[in-house]
């Protein structure tokens, strides 16, 4: 829908998971459609783009052009499309599927700072072997 973009896409990339995907979505995003605001940034204020910190900190979410604010899932299926990668995350939309997809996402998003824990060595191999791929 053109009403979906550009998304302003709030994250936070202190989360070693979520700043991989941000940074893969970012490099994929060709048509500039997503504008990503880290949340974690030195002087972010969440109430100048009229949110609470903590419902920031609890789900991703994003901003449509008119205002409209998503949250959770409906914000990787909007980006992702936005990326040209919808394909990756269309089958989490389907009918029957969708309501297991947005649960496992909640579930993540409870738990993305002991996961990311967990990760982040990993993690940070794949960013930095990934930037010396652009950069070469």
């Amino acid at each position: 829908m053109a009403s979906d973009y550009p998304l302003k896409v709030f994250y936070d990339a202190s989360c070693p998971v979520c700043a991989l995907e941000m940074d893969q979505l970012r490099a994929r995003d060709a048509a500039g459609r997503l504008e990503l605001v880290d949340m974690s940034a030195p002087g972010f204020d969440a109430a100048c783009h009229g949110f609470a910190h903590a419902d920031l900190d609890a789900a991703i979410h994003a901003v449509r052009p008119d205002g409209t604010i998503v949250r959770g899932m409906p914000v990787l299926r909007l980006a992702y499309a936005a990326a040209g990668l919808g394909w990756l995350v269309r089958p989490t939309g389907f009918g029957p599927l969708r309501p297991a997809f947005d649960a496992a996402y909640r579930v993540f998003a409870r738990n993305r700072k002991a996961i990311s824990r967990a990760l982040a060595p990993a993690i940070a191999a794949l960013r930095t072997r990934r930037g010396r791929g652009r950069a070469a």
